[in-house]
């Protein structure tokens, strides 16, 4: 039986891939939450996601994501 090779994703594209599949506006920790538990990034000493590095990427990348009412939104 083959094994299931797992993609790793960086910690943008995870949360672009979340925002994407839930067509609106999330709060930093419903991303975290959604990153961890569908397994789409993984730090390097294995610890979950948290919203604090989710707002620090947020911010980061001013051409992807906006932050307005409390909520991450895609900017495309």
């Amino acid at each position: 039986m083959a094994t299931k090779k797992r993609i790793e994703v960086k910690i943008e594209e995870a949360i672009v891939f979340v925002l994407a599949s839930s067509n609106h506006g999330m709060k930093i920790d419903q991303i975290a939450k959604e990153i961890n538990e569908k397994g789409l990034f993984t730090r390097w000493d294995k610890q979950p996601v948290d919203g604090r590095m989710i707002y620090a990427v947020v911010m980061s990348h001013p051409e992807t994501f906006v932050k307005s009412d409390g909520l991450i939104r895609l900017m495309i």
